[in-house]
């Protein structure tokens, strides 16, 4: 989390806006968390449904 806090565009300028809003470190990382759950789970999901890319080794 710390990392993409520091590099990444779209998460730094949501800190950013949470810290004016006036919500502490620990609440905005609570946030961020939320919010990589849901887009880690919406790449899951959308890879599942396209199917598998490769077949399985057996």
């Amino acid at each position: 989390m710390l990392v993409r806090m520091r590099h990444d565009p779209r998460t730094c300028d949501h800190v950013a806006r949470r810290t004016l809003e006036g919500l502490k470190t620990k609440d905005i990382l609570r946030c961020l968390k939320r919010f990589v759950a849901r887009e880690v789970y919406h790449h899951l999901t959308s890879a599942f449904r396209s199917g598998p890319s490769a077949s399985p080794a057996t």
